[in-house]
């Protein structure tokens, strides 16, 4: 079966990942991968979300993805050179000297190709098979029919692809824009994303005339992609000898990565079950409206060349639900909760849980951890509810329609 692999930003995400149904995690030490800005792991995290990965039999890959000067590199080394306390299932990366190094300290760990390396065609998948790389985060620019090209070309290496998430204005990410603007650079991790901003034009000698830049009198953020949604093509991309299919995300919330994981989860399953009468449900697309989206694309499957990639309008976040807060806990009739917005006594909420039995529920009482009655939670507090518990597991979420 193809593997789902999920993004964790934290340890707290990586269990959720697990518990929502991806196969493997793919996370970041707290330097040296291109999402320094996400809460990422010490030392120590990673060799529990090591052990939690064999535990549940699942996979962890560290992404070692950066672009590195010469000043990061005797970082690196110390960090590759821990005696042996922790090691991932596979290395993420893009730099061909850390490739070189990883090979020379752990040289039992697989290393996977990021797609920072803009890998477009067999001969490069063949270049990097050939020393030594076992698995290739394809390009996001490659048509399905690229991809299946590639795959008659070369059938022993393992091939993987994002499937879902945000888009780059660049080839595969390779970017210099937020470098020029901010001087944090992209491929160090630190991108902050000018691609999204909004930009108006002037005329050198009419200083403080800002004219707005349209784009076919549709708008004016120009370089904002929309995000992927190749669900559409889950069936082909897995006939097609994809090894691994990739959520983007570890900078979202737990709300958006559980709810991305368990549409792909049962459609994946789903296909294996019937392939022949395999269809897109209406309530996986609808779950998948329901998180944090810029609008949908679906990118460059069926042509390199897309003209529907843009939102022209606006760079927020469309968002039809709130994300409320967490089961942490069951105690017979309670329910332990994390909350993670203000959360009122008598509001309306619903529970969303792994297998898509989701629970419309009135907090008409709510409870401090002492048992005193409250009238509202703060976000980042613990507090519980009395209910039937028995349909309801730990690790579901309760979220609020708010369009």
């Amino acid at each position: 079966m193809v593997e789902l692999l999920a993004p964790a930003g934290n340890f707290e995400k990586l269990k959720f990942a697990f518990e929502y149904g991806a196969d493997a995690a793919y996370l970041g030490f707290k330097k040296f991968s291109l999402r320094n800005l996400s809460g990422n792991f010490t030392l120590e995290e990673l060799k529990q979300a090591r052990d939690l990965a064999d535990k549940l039999n699942k996979k962890i890959y560290l992404t070692l993805n950066i672009y590195p000067y010469e000043e990061d590199i005797d970082e690196i080394l110390r960090f590759l050179d821990n005696k042996g306390e922790f090691k991932p299932h596979g290395f993420i990366v893009s730099d061909p000297g850390i490739i070189t190094l990883v090979k020379n300290f752990m040289p039992d760990v697989p290393i996977h190709l990021s797609t920072q390396a803009n890998t477009t065609n067999s001969l490069t998948v063949n270049f990097w098979h050939n020393i030594g790389i076992k698995r290739l985060n394809l390009a996001r620019e490659l048509s399905l029919r690229d991809i299946k090209n590639i795959r008659k070309k070369n059938n022993s290496v393992e091939l993987e692809i994002f499937i879902h998430g945000a888009m780059c204005m660049s080839l595969s990410g390779r970017c210099l824009f937020s470098n020029f603007l901010t001087t944090r650079p992209s491929n160090k991790g630190e991108c902050t994303h000018p691609c999204r901003w909004k930009y108006f034009i002037t005329e050198e000698t009419r200083e403080g005339e800002y004219f707005e830049v349209f784009e076919d009198n549709r708008g004016t953020y120009l370089f904002n992609s929309k995000d992927l949604c190749g669900i559409y093509y889950l069936p082909e991309l897995i006939e097609a000898g994809i090894n691994s299919l990739k959520i983007e995300g570890r900078m979202k919330s737990i709300y958006y990565l559980a709810n991305v994981l368990r549409v792909y989860r049962e459609a994946i399953n789903s296909f294996y079950d019937n392939p022949e009468k395999f269809k897109i449900k209406n309530k996986w697309i609808d779950e998948l409206n329901s998180v944090s989206n810029r609008g949908y694309t679906k990118g460059f499957f069926e042509k390199r060349n897309n003209l529907n990639m843009e939102n022209f309008e606006s760079s927020g976040y469309i968002r039809n639900y709130q994300f409320m807060g967490i089961i942490k806990e069951k105690k017979e009739d309670k329910l332990i909760i994390e909350s993670r917005n203000k959360i009122f006594k008598n509001e309306n909420l619903e529970i969303i849980t792994k297998n898509f039995e989701n629970f419309n529920i009135t907090l008409d009482e709510i409870f401090d951890v002492t048992g005193e009655p409250l009238d509202f939670v703060q976000p980042m507090n613990i507090f519980y509810i009395k209910t039937d518990t028995n349909k309801i597991p730990v690790y579901s979420i309760l979220r609020k329609k708010i369009a």
